[in-house]
């Protein structure tokens, strides 16, 4: 009779230390509410196709400046394709990267790199379950008085190299 009272014992003490050591897990910073909505810009009229090829011809210049073969694609605030240009001898599969980065910067309202941060810093797995994210960098919301217009997206070159040729197209828009 003694014998299984001292296993019982033995057993809570056990389990007891065992409880007492399991990790305290940090709270989730996604189960904060924020007070405002986050990427909350509004959509404007569409932008126009000579803005569209104008931003075009500042990143196609800022992608020759450094011997990089990009595929440049524009969309409206609705997504919807508006200009394109593939350079001589830029990547196939980036003809559909570059859109598809265009058209994640408008319907979600964000540069697609925010996606790329969220996922490898931050750690953010929920998002690759998203329908229409990239997470890449190199998508980027146009605006015009602080209404998005369109979206930039560019591809062919690395994600660095991608982001800095639209940068420089995103700088020069509707100026």
């Amino acid at each position: 009779m003694i014998r299984p009272l001292m296993l019982l014992l033995g057993l809570l003490i056990t389990l007891n230390v065992w409880a007492d050591a399991a990790p305290v897990r940090p709270p989730n910073p996604l189960d904060t509410i924020p007070d405002a909505m986050p990427n909350d810009i509004p959509y404007g009229a569409p932008l126009s196709l000579d803005q569209a090829n104008a931003v075009i011809a500042v990143v196609r210049r800022a992608a020759e400046s450094h011997h990089w073969k990009l595929n440049i694609s524009v969309v409206d605030s609705g997504a919807n394709p508006v200009a394109f240009a593939r350079m001589d001898s830029a990547q196939l599969a980036s003809i559909a990267i570059s859109e598809h980065k265009a058209r994640a910067a408008v319907t979600f309202r964000r540069e697609t790199k925010s996606f790329e941060n969220g996922i490898q810093v931050s750690g953010y797995h929920y998002i690759t379950t998203l329908d229409g994210v990239i997470a890449s960098r190199g998508g980027f919301p146009l605006m015009v008085d602080g209404k998005i217009v369109g979206g930039l997206g560019c591809s062919g070159g690395t994600g660095s190299q991608d982001e800095a040729a639209c940068a420089a197209g995103v700088a020069s828009f509707g100026k």
